[in-house]
């Protein structure tokens, strides 16, 4: 198949999830499995080039360099088919298997006494076949690979990544050394193509570790040379069309990216009624992203972006009209800072330690709308840590047990009596908002929100908090934890009560279309996949 047919069907298909990546391993597939290219009659047996490697051992070892014992080819088998004038063979018999050993770590140095030294990932560069970088030495090498080496990842997370040696080293116990016994390249494209299969054979253990007689035995596809050279001829070139189409696209998605963010803050930032000349007017962002909302959320971030989107315009009062009728939110504030006022009067609730300021104009973070008052979040709420529970200490029940991240488990106790708010207090999960049933048990990991009065909607109110971003108030320490101090003087704009309902109502029907766009992501993908695996199967044959 040429490149210019390649490119011509992918297009049909790049927007499938990992879609180049699925195109590299589909073209690595085809090409060890003899799919790639025809076969060619004229081509010399595989078995001349067999014989040739035995030849090549019995010198090695006569001439005393490093050899390991030949390994029979005859029983070799693999787990698919291959074409007829291919052979089987073991890892070990087309290539010299050298497993590494790591020297004394007191001879480790950075001032170039001795020998470079390779122990892995950390002198590995990026792609299949970077070349390795220097990185330190040791004054007293063990096992040694040679310059132009395949490298191999035998240890830990990173088994089966794969770079080709830069020169001459010591290589270290989590590294093998791949040595060629004749013009290899093909023999690396398998080894690049079986990495899942490597990274399996290690698995199973405490530590994944492979053994240099699990990669001896791999059993290896052997075509002729000849065709071993028109196979790696046209990975490579194939390759190389897939840099190109990552790059396109990479460049394209960043083009999306932009054009998402750049309307996005037109709905978020964008005046009424702005000056001539200056940034797009509320309506036209708005309008913009709905008449394309279909090329603007091709990935759940876009998704996400759209939701939180949702929740800022909700909070600054762009979402719904508003409607002179309503009672001013000024009425309803004033009503709950008298009803806060009384309940530190009777003990109901504790005055914050530092008395809330007199909010500043500067202070507050948009225009108001019309009917919207200013308050702060310690005036509408006020927080209690949740008690603690490990769950080693949960009992059966059906009482839900809630912490930073949601519902940990069940419990047979509750803490909480109607439904509350919960914040996350410490952690990953600091500052995420989950909403109790009317019983409930809270944790230590979280606040338990309460209202200082009913003036205000429980649904607003998660959407407020959900909108604030309250992650943004925690303390800059290795473990993230939020307070009252940094939650209570957090200036926040109110609606009357009646557009806190339309506001909620709103939300809820644009997050269920949220939910369908999601849906949508998952069916195209779905379907992108198919029909990728399909354009492949179809256009990637000999």
């Amino acid at each position: 198949m040429s490149p210019e047919r390649l490119l011509k069907h992918f297009e049909q298909i790049c927007e499938a999830p990992d879609a180049v990546p699925r195109l590299r391993r589909f073209i690595l597939d085809l090409a060890v499995r003899g799919k790639l290219i025809a076969q060619d009659a004229r081509d010399e047996p595989v078995g001349l080039l067999v014989a040739q490697i035995h030849a090549e051992r019995i010198r090695r070892a006569k001439s005393g360099e490093p050899i390991n014992p030949e390994i029979s080819v005859e029983s070799a088998k693999g787990k698919f088919l291959i074409p007829s004038s291919w052979k089987w063979v073991r890892l070990g018999f087309a290539t010299n298997v050298i497993m590494g050993q790591s020297p004394p770590g007191v001879t480790y140095n950075t001032h170039r006494e001795g020998m470079p030294l390779i122990n892995g990932p950390v002198e590995f560069t990026e792609g299949a076949f970077g070349i390795t970088v220097l990185n330190q030495y040791t004054s007293a090498p063990t096992k040694r690979c040679k310059k132009g080496d395949l490298l191999l990842c035998v240890r830990g997370s990173t088994t089966g990544r794969t770079n080709v040696a830069g020169f001459d080293a010591c290589i270290g116990r989590g590294v093998a050394a791949l040595q060629p016994l004749y013009a290899d390249k093909f023999i690396r494209l398998f080894v690049w193509a079986s990495r899942e299969q490597i990274i399996e054979m290690g698995r199973g253990i405490a530590f994944p570790s492979v053994s240099r007689q699990q990669i001896e035995d791999l059993p290896t596809p052997f075509p002729p040379l000849a065709e071993q050279e028109r196979i790696v001829a046209r990975v490579y070139e194939l390759m190389a069309l897939c840099d190109k189409l990552e790059a396109a696209q990479a460049k394209r998605e960043k083009r999306r990216d932009r054009l998402v963010a750049a309307t996005l803050h037109g709905l978020n930032n964008g005046d009424a009624s702005p000056a001539p000349g200056t940034r797009p007017t509320f309506k036209e962002s708005a309008r913009f992203y709905l008449n394309h909302l279909p090329r603007l959320t091709t990935r759940p971030e876009h998704i996400h972006q759209l939701r939180q989107t949702i929740l800022n315009l909700a909070v600054r009062g762009k979402l719904v009209p508003q409607d002179p009728n309503d009672e001013p939110a000024a009425h309803l504030i004033e009503r709950v800072r008298e009803w806060r006022v009384e309940a530190i009067k009777n003990r109901l609730i504790r005055s914050p330690r530092k008395p809330l300021k007199t909010i500043d104009p500067r202070e507050m973070p948009y225009a108001r709308p019309d009917g919207w008052a200013w308050a702060r979040l310690g005036e509408v709420i006020y927080i209690q840590s949740g008690d603690g529970l490990t769950a080693a200490n949960m009992k059966a029940g059906a009482v839900p047990v809630y912490g930073g991240n949601g519902i940990n488990g069940y419990h047979d106790a509750f803490n909480v009596e109607e439904s509350a708010i919960v914040i996350g207090r410490v952690g990953y999960h600091c500052g995420s908002i989950h909403v109790t049933p009317e019983k409930a048990w809270v944790t230590d990991n979280a606040f338990i929100t309460k209202f200082c009065s009913h003036e205000i909607f429980l649904g607003f109110l998660v959407l407020l908090l959900q909108g604030t971003n309250l992650k943004e108030r925690e303390n800059a320490t290795a473990q993230p934890v939020i307070s009252g101090s940094k939650i209570y003087p957090i200036v926040v704009g109110i609606p009357p009560l009646a557009e806190q309902h339309r506001i909620v109502t709103k939300v809820g029907g644009l997050m269920v279309l949220c939910d369908k766009l999601e849906a949508r992501l998952t069916t195209h993908a779905t379907a992108r996949r198919q029909l990728l695996e399909a354009t492949l199967q179809k256009n990637l044959g000999p």
